[in-house]
């Protein structure tokens, strides 16, 4: 990865391409990537989808290496959803793709000065960019289908669904996967927006001349990535629960704990769990000829996700994961794995957040749009938002937008961003997490969750207050790292109970790049990669009072343990004291 594609789609004349050298990005990959670029060279009040606003889609620093699970690719720019500095990372090819042609980012600037529609198709020979406008408001599936058949098989897609040409705040960035559907999604804060913006509708990537990257020294390489492996496979969460039953194996754990938001964060426990829980997904897979446990890019060796099928053995999804599971199904009362599954493809087809639809429907829920528990009603305001509709555009563009439409009181987002899966009253750690990340409402920022629930790197009482801040601040700085390199988040679990694992990932890095970096040096590249975020969100207008949960967790109590948000704001505020 030795160069920076870069396309001004506004330049005098159509879009320009140009390629260069990495300069002050060398060595950067992922979030470090993307943070990099967007706190150097976007403006924090610009206007998010506007020409001064760029789009960062950046490979991690192991992919399209032979390092397993390193496939994560960043797309990150100012957030429409939240204002803030935004990164959203995603599975599927895309970041291996662009990795082996030797792109460590390719970069959108400037914004196009008619309504064309543009597909940007890349190859070992070269980059061009064409109008296509036959592609307007093409779904996701039958956008990539169309590719396959102008491009061939050999193919990698980043594309937009409708939402992102509406320019919604929940529109995602799609990725295609090992099967080349577009079922992988940079879900988070309205990338897809910022990408139909640009007047992009599809980057295709010619993967036929793609080769692997190679490490600096092949040997010590190649025996870290073994140790790596094994300690992966080893841990029971990532060598045993994720495979057998994916990510939602946490509904009857955070049910059992009190802490799965039911009906738009009244309740924290579903009753009907048990129906939509990752066991029961996993049967039904089994049973009906889907798969169960897969991976979502090449290399993956903890094979978390599966392929979902109706009755017939027809596909419906890929695996559902949790947070959408729950988005869609406990927090709107929706307990048929069907009825999740065709939600899931919706949002993947139309390119909308999980978390932000699923939210946005409860808070329409609790407004009395459709009654909690109304499947049917469900799959019909996604409908609405595909088809973009008055109504469709409200729900689409997230849950703040969607309460203050229909004057909902009980709004759980933090800086716009709707909240994933976990009740900060009971789970306190991540609403640490949720308050104070750089990136609005995120699980994925600090996942507090793998300490104060399943008790990995230790164990912290997530009832209580004490020793919450502490427990964010490690997690915020060691996933701003993880995000950089490539590597899968749900390394975390094996990297913080096992030290001979997280040391044979910064041998990995050593060994590929010829450096001699210590675990103190990676602790400086997420402090570092942090403290741009918080300079650039700073200077957008943020404040230490915009790191705070809704009034209401504060003043509702939530059963079963009947609890409410107690942690204090001088203790939120120390967070990033380092």
């Amino acid at each position: 990865m030795d160069k920076i594609l870069r396309i001004d789609m506004g330049a005098k004349g159509g879009p320009k391409v140009s390629e260069g050298p990495l300069g002050d990005y060398a060595g950067l990959g992922g979030r470090a990537m993307t943070s990099s670029v967007v706190s150097k060279e976007v403006p924090p009040l610009c206007h998010a989808l506007g020409a001064e606003n760029k789009l960062v889609i950046a490979p991690g620093m192991l992919t399209g290496s032979a390092a397993v699970i390193s496939g994560r690719l960043s797309v990150g720019c100012k957030s429409p959803l939240t204002g803030t500095i935004k990164e959203a990372n995603s599975g599927g090819q895309g970041g291996i793709a662009l990795a082996r042609l030797g792109y460590a980012a390719v970069i959108l600037e400037g914004k196009p000065p008619t309504d064309d529609l543009y597909k940007i198709h890349i190859s070992s020979k070269g980059v061009k960019v064409s109008v296509d406008n036959g592609l307007k408001m093409l779904p996701n599936y039958d956008l990539v289908n169309k590719m396959k058949a102008e491009f061939g098989e050999k193919i990698v897609c980043i594309s937009i669904g409708p939402a992102g040409e509406m320019k919604l705040g929940s529109a995602s960035v799609a990725v295609t996967d090992m099967e080349t559907r577009p079922s992988r999604h940079a879900g988070r804060g309205g990338v897809g927006a910022v990408m139909g913006a640009k007047g992009v509708k599809v980057i295709v990537i010619d993967t036929a001349d793609t080769k692997i990257r190679q490490p600096k020294d092949a040997e010590k390489f190649k025996e870290a990535n073994r140790k790596f492996t094994e300690g992966l496979r080893s841990h029971a969460v990532t060598g045993q629960a994720l495979p057998k039953f994916g990510t939602n194996v946490l509904t009857n754990i955070l049910c059992e704990a009190g802490g799965y938001p039911t009906y738009n964060f009244k309740e924290g426990t579903y009753k009907d769990g048990a129906k939509i829980s990752g066991e029961t997904f996993a049967e039904i897979e089994t049973k009906r000829g889907g798969k169960a446990t897969q991976g979502c890019h090449t290399g993956c060796v903890i094979q978390c996700s599966g392929t979902y099928v109706d009755k017939d053995g027809n596909f419906i999804s890929k695996q559902p994961e949790y947070e959408t599971v729950w988005a869609h199904g406990g927090n709107c009362g929706i307990c048929d794995p069907d009825t999740i599954a065709r939600l899931d493809f919706m949002d993947d087809n139309f390119g909308v957040d999980t978390i932000e639809m699923g939210v946005a429907i409860g808070v329409a829920m609790e407004a009395g749009l459709i009654p909690f528990g109304d499947g049917e009603g469900a799959l019909k305001l996604v409908e609405e938002v595909g088809k973009g509709t008055p109504l469709g555009r409200i729900l689409g563009s997230g849950a703040e937008v969607t309460g203050k439409a229909f004057g909902v009181e009980r709004i759980p987002v933090v800086k716009g961003q709707a909240m994933p899966a976990y009740d900060p009253r009971t789970v306190q750690g991540i609403g640490v997490t949720y308050a104070t990340s750089t990136m609005g409402a995120d699980h994925t920022a600090g996942y507090a969750v793998a300490t104060n629930i399943l008790k990995v790197g230790g164990f912290v009482d997530p009832l209580k207050p004490e020793g919450q801040v502490e427990l964010s601040r490690n997690l915020q700085i060691a996933t701003a790292a993880i995000d950089s390199t490539g590597m899968c988040l749900f390394i975390a679990f094996a990297v913080l109970d096992q030290p001979e694992t997280f040391q044979a990932l910064v041998d990995m890095i050593n060994a590929f790049y010829g450096l001699s970096l210590t675990g103190d040096d990676v602790t400086a590249l997420g402090k570092n990669i942090l403290s741009m975020e918080r300079d650039f969100n700073a200077k957008a207008g943020f404040t230490a009072g915009h790191d705070r949960l809704p009034r209401f967790f504060s003043t509702e109590k939530l059963p079963p343990h009947n609890l409410t948000w107690t942690m204090k704001d001088e203790e939120l505020d120390r967070v990033f004291n380092w």
